[in-house]
């Protein structure tokens, strides 16, 4: 007689988070233009999920400044304030730096196998799309977030990494050195493995500087 395994349902809370990163992402990459509005009843449809979960990623994504609901007009993707890049960048030079000096510090041996796969993809033959490239970036400080082991700075830098790179995705296709910008992570990487924490600092904190600069430039 044969047993069969069945698999529970997603819970409220990881749909919740399925809709959050879902929302997010669409957001981030302006699949959904800043000032579009947000329909909980079409998103739920689209993710096949009901309307709590939609809510609840929705609350999250209004307090990180990516969402606003509007009493008795709706709710909509944010606007996109370009003079925010500044105050924006500021903060990240900070924090990115500290997180790639925390993440050489703490990194652990599964991390490390993590590591070495996503210098593979830095190392990658040229060619690839901007928006393959962007992910690509978006992975590698999401990956270093997690490294550095603190749940409020990671948490932190999501919030202002989601808000650059809406920036971002508006002079994607005029950025001129967005391969060499992201393929620099690999000593960024090569830092954290080696547990160099000052030079890790360093590296992030001149890239997000630098990336700054160049988008800056084509405004």
């Amino acid at each position: 007689m044969s047993t069969r395994v069945t698999t529970p349902p997603p819970t409220g809370e990881l749909l919740a988070d399925r809709a959050y990163a879902e929302l997010r992402d669409r957001i981030v990459t302006l699949a959904i233009p800043p000032g579009a509005p947000i329909n909980e009843d079409t998103l739920g449809r689209e993710l096949e999920m009901g309307r709590t979960p939609v809510r609840e990623a929705i609350k999250r994504l209004t307090l990180e400044h990516l969402v606003a609901v509007f009493p008795r007009r709706g709710t909509f993707a944010s606007e996109i304030n370009i003079t925010d890049l500044a105050d924006i960048s500021d903060v990240r030079v900070q924090l990115e730096g500290h997180a790639a000096y925390r993440a050489a510090q703490r990194v652990t041996p599964p991390q490390r196998e993590q590591l070495d796969v996503l210098i593979a993809q830095v190392d990658a033959p040229a060619g690839s799309d901007p928006a393959a490239l962007m992910r690509l970036d978006a992975e590698v400080h999401r990956f270093i977030y997690r490294c550095a082991a603190n749940d409020y700075l990671r948490d932190t830098l999501e919030r202002y990494l989601n808000l650059s790179m809406r920036i971002w995705y508006l002079v994607l296709d005029r950025l001129p050195h967005l391969f060499d910008r992201v393929h620099e992570h690999r000593e960024l990487l090569e830092a954290i493995r080696d547990g160099d924490a000052d030079r890790a600092r360093d590296i992030a904190s001149e890239h997000v500087a630098t990336f700054e600069a160049e988008i800056r430039g084509v405004l």
